[in-house]
């Protein structure tokens, strides 16, 4: 069910609020009864316990006639009025002989002849109707008064329950508007907690909707500068760069699919030619020679998306030695000497030290200048000089390549380093370049933990350097 998990969290506050407002009207209610009724019951013993002592204990150890009873009726009535109470003056057998809220009289008084002070326990007070002598609940305490070492009567204090019922409903009612306030006030808390990461949350579920399904651009809008925020501007940023990569590989499957594409439709057309007669036989070994081409650079397209395959997934482990990569540069330059002498092109060698080590993967940095090299040969024109430098600047080797070459556009810097980019002047000078020998390079460099950067000028020539960890002359051969 959609935003379930909101209207749970909804539900739960209110059924919170519903429990809290129960607890407080049924066990808070309670508890708070009782607490009032043992501090009422407290007060009015000490209450009684004062008007045995000062008005009652003089009538059983003087004279008991009726004017003392009189006297002690008339205290009652005013003690009566200041503590909103009952005041009785109990017999030991249970006859009343002072009521404060009747007349006296010196009538026969009642008798409650079901009274036991035992039934109170080890208490002093006992709630009820007292023996069915009030027709409400009423708190009674009762304290003996003793003479002799005897028990003479009682001194009973009556006060309705509904008088401590009233003090417990205007505390509650307090505490009930003050629950009420916090449940509202929390209404603001839910209401913040709603716009502020609900609702964001909300809009980034969509988002993450949206690039599931290839959308990737599709603008996260929360302009927030905390984590919520922070977490849109993290998901916009990896929309961009999805959308990079999946235009990225759409643009990957086009090209080697053109690239494959080209060499297959030349290979198919010249053996159906040759099969069909179309070629003479005389002809065909020129054909042949073309079919081999194709096929050489099928192989080699293969060879480097290969080589660009396993840096990618890191499975290329590096084989660290110590070597003269001024001498590798030698070997890597005596392979290209027919190339070079065909077109003219002289290849220039500037190193700052006769031997130059380095730590590093010979075979890989070996490729690295392979790829260098092949690329300025390949765009330089006839009788134009190549120079290969090498530099030590701060425990790092600079090693540069540079031609007279045509050099690459300014706009097109930023993507030689792509698979299968190609410049247009590429396109047109370069039939059988695959557009993976500078990716190839810059896996392998990055691969060392170096860095390698290109410098061109239309028209000018281009300059390509990378650098290298120098080995310690404490470890060099």
């Amino acid at each position: 069910m959609k935003h379930s998990l909101y209207l749970k969290f909804i539900l739960t506050y209110v059924v919170f609020g519903f429990l809290s407002f129960f607890v407080i009207a049924t066990f808070s209610s309670q508890m708070t009864l009782n607490h009032l009724t043992a501090q009422r019951a407290e007060n009015l013993y000490k209450e009684a316990n004062y008007i045995s002592t000062n008005f009652v204990r003089s009538y059983y150890s003087q004279s008991q006639d009726a004017d003392s009873l009189r006297s002690i009726h008339s205290q009652f009535q005013a003690l009566d009025i200041y503590l909103g109470a009952s005041i009785w003056l109990l017999n030991s057998d249970g006859t009343i002989l002072v009521d404060s809220d009747v007349s006296f009289t010196e009538n026969p008084s009642p008798v409650i002849s079901a009274f036991d002070p035992t039934d109170m326990g080890n208490r002093y007070y006992i709630v009820g109707n007292f023996y069915d002598t009030f027709d409400e609940e009423v708190l009674s305490v009762a304290v003996p008064i003793t003479y002799n070492f005897r028990t003479r009567g009682y001194v009973l204090i009556h006060t309705p329950l509904s008088s401590i019922e009233g003090e417990r409903d205007q505390l509650l009612n307090i505490t009930y508007l003050t629950v009420l306030l916090v449940f509202l006030l929390s209404l603001l808390v839910l209401a913040v907690f709603t716009f502020t990461v609900y609702r964001p949350l909300m809009k980034i579920t969509e988002a993450a909707r949206q690039y599931a399904q290839g959308n990737f651009k599709y603008a996260l809008e929360i302009y927030e500068e905390d984590e919520i925020g922070q977490l849109a501007d993290t998901l916009n940023y990896m929309s961009h760069e999805l959308g990079e990569m999946d235009e990225y590989q759409k643009k990957f499957v086009a090209n080697i699919s053109h690239d494959f594409r080209s060499p297959l439709t030349s290979i198919k057309g010249y053996v159906e030619a040759m099969l069909d007669g179309t070629i003479p036989p005389e002809m065909q070994e020129k054909y042949l020679n073309i079919v081999l081409m194709e096929t050489e650079r099928l192989n080699k397209l293969t060879t480097g998306l290969l080589a660009l395959n396993s840096f990618d997934t890191k499975r290329n482990r590096l084989d660290i030695t110590s070597f003269d990569i001024n001498g590798v540069i030698k070997n890597t330059v005596s392979s290209f000497e027919g190339q070079c002498r065909d077109r003219r092109i002289t290849i220039e060698l500037l190193f700052d030290a006769k031997q130059q080590y380095v730590s590093a993967d010979m075979g890989k940095i070996q490729q690295v200048m392979y790829n260098l090299l092949d690329n300025a040969i390949k765009f330089s024109p006839n009788d134009s000089v190549i120079t290969i430098e090498t530099t030590l600047r701060h425990e790092k080797v600079f090693i540069s390549v540079k031609d007279e070459g045509i050099g690459i556009p300014k706009d097109s810097m930023k993507k030689i380093w792509e698979r299968f980019y190609k410049t247009d002047a590429s396109r047109g000078r370069d039939k059988r370049g695959t557009g993976l020998g500078l990716s190839i390079v810059k896996e392998i460099v990055t691969s060392h933990g170096e860095h390698i950067n290109g410098i061109s000028t239309e028209g000018v020539g281009t300059e390509f350097i990378f650098t290298l960890p120098r080995m310690p002359e404490s470890e060099d051969i």
